[in-house]
């Protein structure tokens, strides 16, 4: 049984924070029909890494070909090539929002009502039509008309300012961090929609923007910066209001402590060969502890330097302090804890064969789990059967549309 099944999401999005958002209605049973201009959603192009069909059978690693990042967000899709800039194009998204139930856009402010495709105009076609647009800065407000981008987000937020060493430069998230976050809020917000369509009979607009995602995501330092007017500063991988907490170097590597409470720091203590240090007035609490941060972190270093990191994490972990290594993604995949929870999965791809993908973090519902159903589509894989299955149109109509160029 799928959640979403019977959910028809037409998905004008492209690059990350709106593919990752109709993914995970795909992956929870949604039809997804993925409109692409004709040279495809720019991550298609976003590499290396690419892959392309081997010879034999499987694929292998090139220069060109389809991208790690277009495949990472795109599964259980449907894909229709269309030019939008054609009017007959643009009749075609009319004629599939009135079969939709979800309309999804990352264009630039007021871009789609140029071609009567903005909410204004559908919603009066079909008034149940949940119609989500991501944008930098959204609908509103003296930047609504700047683009928006996931790294220039980071600069924006707070979230550079936070991030990286005490004496060193401001550093972004390795992943488009804000870009997955927003995907993630507006999949929350066409689900709070649709479920509020059930009682009211109507759709709604959803304006969602990186902007308020990402300083909506700073969280407790946001909060700790309204109540004291102070900007928090750069802390490395330290915690701002949790001592010890954060990454350690051990004699081979890496790892993580998160030590929340008097009660672990104490046992902590303990297990390093440091009882004194839980006695001392400056570390007997966590308060204490973070005022004298600097003093306590530098002893602490030198214990943890004395040993590897197994040993390290096998001490700890029977003490249950809480603890982990700092892995790199082979070292993240390999875990006997992502194998148990199916994060890597194949699915079969026509060209490519058997391609692994990262399982969904939803495919553990009781009732209604995630599913990879179908790999991410090639270039307008599509196109055809759309057209006859929903819109209902004829072959012949179907190749004069592609020989005007209206479809690809």
């Amino acid at each position: 049984m799928s959640a979403l099944s019977g959910i028809k999401v037409l998905d004008l999005s492209r690059v990350l924070a709106g593919p990752y958002c109709s993914q995970t209605l795909a992956d929870l049973g949604a039809t997804v029909w993925k409109i692409e201009p004709f040279w495809g959603d720019e991550t298609r192009a976003w590499g290396p890494p690419f892959i392309v069909a081997q010879e034999g059978g499987g694929y292998e690693l090139s220069d060109r070909g389809e991208s790690a990042y277009y495949l990472s967000v795109n599964r259980n899709k449907q894909s229709l090539a269309l030019n939008l800039k054609d009017p007959q194009g643009q009749a075609i998204i009319k004629e599939l929002s009135l079969k939709a139930d979800v309309f999804l856009e990352n264009y630039k402010v007021g871009d789609l009502a140029r071609y009567g495709l903005d909410y204004a105009s559908l919603s009066q076609l079909n008034p149940r039509l949940v119609y989500g647009s991501i944008t930098g800065f959204g609908q509103t407000g003296p930047r609504a008309k700047e683009a928006g981008y996931d790294a220039a987000l980071q600069g924006y937020t707070g979230i550079m300012s936070v991030t990286g060493e005490v004496d060193g430069e401001p550093m972004k998230v390795g992943v488009a961090w804000i870009d997955i976050l927003t995907g993630m809020t507006m999949s929350q917000a066409i689900l709070a929609a649709l479920f509020a369509r059930e009682k009211s009979g109507l759709g709604q607009h959803l304006d969602i923007a990186l902007f308020d995602v990402g300083l909506h995501a700073m969280a407790n330092l946001a909060q700790s910066y309204l109540l004291t007017a102070k900007a928090p500063m750069r802390r490395g991988n330290s915690h701002a209001q949790i001592v010890p907490y954060g990454s350690f170097a051990v004699k081979d590597g890496y790892i993580v402590l998160a030590i929340g409470n008097d009660g672990q720091f104490q046992k902590f203590c303990q297990v390093i060969g440091r009882p004194e240090l839980w006695e001392d007035e400056r570390f007997k609490s966590n308060a204490a502890r973070v005022r004298h941060r600097e003093i306590l972190l530098e002893m602490l270093g030198e214990v943890l330097l004395s040993r590897g990191r197994g040993e390290w994490l096998e001490h700890f972990q029977t003490a249950n302090i809480p603890c982990a290594p700092v892995n790199n993604l082979a070292e993240a995949f390999a875990d006997p804890q992502a194998l148990a929870r199916g994060l890597r999965q194949n699915i079969h791809h026509p060209d490519f064969g058997e391609v692994p993908l990262i399982g969904s973090a939803l495919q553990h519902l009781s009732q209604t789990p995630a599913h990879i159903q179908s790999p991410p589509p090639r270039l307008g894989e599509h196109s055809d059967k759309i057209l006859k299955e929903v819109l209902g149109l004829s072959q012949a109509e179907i190749d004069h549309l592609r020989q005007a160029e209206v479809i690809l």
